[in-house]
This record gives C-alpha cells, sequence and structure tokens, in this order.
C-alpha cells in the first residue's frame, strides 16, 4: 500500500478499512480514560500510521490542567503517538492478543503549539527500526497543518501477563 503525504481530508482510503474505536479496542489493551486514539486512518505495514484523536472539554485531566486555560497535557500528546505506534506495531504479530508493547524512552520531544479543546490532533507515526522484540518509532502530532509535538519513541514488546484470578 503506498504511503501518502496529502492532507487526511483528501486522502483516499482505497485498499485499506479505516479502523474505528471498537477496532482499536480489539489491537489495544488501554480503554477510557486511557484510550488517546478514536480512530486509523492510514496504515502501511511496518511503515506508517496515521490517527486521529478528538480532544474533548470532558477529559479528566481539563479538570485540574488547566481550569481557566485548558490544554492537553503533553505527556499525553506523546501517549497517544505511542498508543498510535503500538497499534501498528502489534497488528504485525499473529499473536499480539498474548504480548504487550511497553514504551521505554522518548527523545527528542519537542511541543510545539498547546492542544486544547475542540482541536482534532492528526497523529504521524513512521518506523525508524523493527524486531520481533523492540522497535523505535519517529510520532509527530498536528492540529491542522501547525505541529503541535514531536518526539522518538523507543519499545519493548513482551508477553502479556497471565490474567489474575477472579478477573
Amino acid at each position: 500500500m503506498p504511503v501518502t503525504t496529502t492532507p487526511p481530508e483528501t486522502r483516499s482510503t482505497e485498499g485499506f478499512a479505516v479502523l474505528e474505536i471498537r477496532d482499536i479496542q480489539r489491537i489495544l489493551p488501554h480503554r477510557y480514560p486511557f484510550l488517546l486514539i478514536d480512530r486509523i486512518v492510514e496504515m502501511a505495514p511496518r511503515e506508517r500510521v496515521v490517527a486521529i484523536k478528538n480532544v474533548t472539554i470532558n477529559e479528566p485531566h481539563f479538570q485540574g490542567h488547566f481550569p481557566e486555560f485548558p490544554i492537553m497535557p503533553g505527556v499525553l500528546v506523546i501517549e497517544a503517538m505511542a498508543q498510535a505506534g503500538g497499534l501498528l506495531l502489534l497488528s504485525e504479530l499473529p499473536d499480539y492478543k498474548d504480548k504487550l508493547l511497553l514504551f521505554t524512552g522518548v527523545e527528542r520531544a519537542k511541543f510545539r503549539k498547546p492542544v486544547v479543546p475542540g482541536d482534532q490532533l492528526r497523529i504521524e507515526v513512521s518506523v525508524l527500526a523493527f524486531r520481533r522484540t523492540a522497535a523505535r518509532l519517529s510520532g509527530e502530532a498536528y492540529v491542522g497543518d501547525k505541529l503541535a509535538c514531536e518526539a522518538i519513541l523507543s519499545c519493548q514488546i513482551i508477553d502479556r501477563p497471565p490474567e489474575s484470578p477472579g478477573k
């Protein structure tokens, strides 16, 4: 599948079915309030993923960060990039339901524009290196055509621990 740089509103999804929230939940273990991606609009296996996060005022972090001027915490923007990258990597593994992706590092993080309620984040993550047990990713988050955040992420893929008794 070719990777494009066309803005998402003009991009064709030919050859790729958009992943909605239920599809995302089948792959990622995260749930509300910590699932921070709403849709996958583009994916090129082992290469790149583009996710959408709709930022809304009812998210719990806005109660304290900051009530008079709500801003999405930068670490949550980085986490949204990590989740998009995690979905891309886990979807490559036939036994993804038995795996967890743990992020082990963040490098060169830059926060260039505040993300506020009403914004739509377009999260673009590219694979720099990928082995069965580890990966390095480059992430960028945009609001419109403005870069809001960028970082290099590293992660480790581990076996998911067995469920605790009684769950």
